[in-house]
């Protein structure tokens, strides 16, 4: 550790590798709520954030775990469409609690284009919420539904059907067929547009 009079100790999240205290200042000056999206091996989660005085304090959030407790979603919850439903949840709340733009936030995350950050992103944007983000950095609509996936499911199932039932274990378990994932869903969103008053068509 550096020495001297004029060594400056870094704020504790700063030396964690939590905070970039620079980006996020720039991210204040902006005036308007952030957009947090945060991905775990497992999760999505995705909150829209007001910075005040005494600290942030969390307008709204959602977190992939709900879509299983509210929702009835059987797929993994740290995929691309979990992702994007939790995106989706999280601007239908965010914009029924008045919340007309934010500014994206993915803190130390590296941005990648057509990544799990950008279908929570696009979810948001769906759900009402006004995120400035280049349309391009956006997963496709196959991937956001899922079909990648079912396909994959497919093909392993025909040529390799213990390696299906290892890789696909906990979709099974939970009583869907992973080349049914397209189709679930579109039945998971129109519950939560339902759920929001839409007409989940």
């Amino acid at each position: 550790m550096a020495r001297g009079p004029r060594y400056n100790v870094p704020y504790r999240r700063r030396r964690e590798g939590k905070t970039n205290y620079r980006r996020r200042y720039k991210l204040l000056l902006s005036g308007l709520p952030r957009l947090v999206a945060r991905r775990t091996l497992r999760h999505m989660i995705a909150q829209i954030v007001e910075a005040r005085v005494e600290g942030d304090h969390i307008i709204v959030s959602a977190h992939s775990r709900q879509l299983v407790r509210d929702f009835g979603w059987k797929g993994y919850c740290g995929n691309t469409p979990a992702a994007y439903l939790t995106g989706l949840l999280c601007g239908l709340r965010g914009a029924q609690a008045g919340v007309e733009k934010a500014i994206l936030d993915i803190g130390l995350q590296r941005p990648v284009r057509g990544g799990r950050v950008f279908a929570t992103v696009k979810g948001v944007i769906d759900g009402g919420v006004e995120v400035p983000c280049d349309p391009e950095m956006f997963p496709d609509e196959d991937r956001i539904r899922g079909i990648h996936i079912a396909e994959y499911a497919r093909r392993l199932a025909s040529e390799d059907p213990l390696a299906y039932e290892r890789a696909f274990s906990q979709y099974l378990a939970r009583g869907l067929r992973p080349e049914d994932l397209p189709k679930h869903f579109d039945e998971v969103k129109a519950r939560i547009l339902r759920a929001f008053g839409g007409d989940g068509s």
